[in-house]
C-alpha cells in the first residue's frame, strides 16, 4: 500500500527557517509530479509548490524566492526549505504525489498526513 509521511514541521520565529520531507513508500513502481499544499483553518487548500519527476518547479507568488522545493528520487522523497517564513505562512502542510503502483495502469493521487507549520511574529 502506498503511503506519504510527512516530518519536518514545528513552532518558529518570523524570519526563520524549517525544512519539510515527504517521503513515500509501498508498492511504487513510479512516482511522476510532487508537490506541496498548505491549509488554514476555515480556509481551501492552496498548492504552494510543485516539482516534475525531471525537476522542473512552479511556486505560488505568496512564497516565491523564500521557499524551495526539491526531491530525491532515489529516496522517493520530496522536500521543502522555506526560510523567511512570516505569520500568513502558519498552515497545514500537506505532501501530494502522482504515483503509478504495482499492477496499475494509471497515476493516482496521493496524500500526506499534514505537519502544522506556525510562524509567530
Amino acid at each position: 500500500q502506498v503511503q506519504l509521511v510527512e516530518s519536518g514541521g514545528g513552532l518558529v520565529q518570523a524570519g526563520g527557517s524549517l525544512k519539510l520531507s515527504c517521503a513515500a513508500s509501498g508498492n511504487i513502481v513510479r512516482i511522476n509530479a510532487m508537490g506541496w499544499y498548505r491549509q488554514a483553518p476555515g480556509k481551501q487548500r492552496d498548492v504552494v509548490a510543485t516539482i516534475t519527476s525531471r525537476g522542473s518547479t512552479n511556486y505560488a507568488d505568496t512564497v516565491k524566492g523564500r521557499f524551495t522545493i526539491s526531491r530525491d528520487n532515489a529516496k522517493n522523497t520530496v522536500y521543502l526549505q522555506m526560510d523567511s517564513l512570516k505569520p500568513e505562512d502558519t498552515a497545514v502542510y500537506y505532501c501530494n504525489a502522482e504515483i503509478v503502483g504495482r499492477g496499475v495502469y494509471y497515476a493516482r493521487y496521493y496524500w500526506g498526513q499534514g505537519t502544522q507549520v506556525t510562524v509567530s511574529s
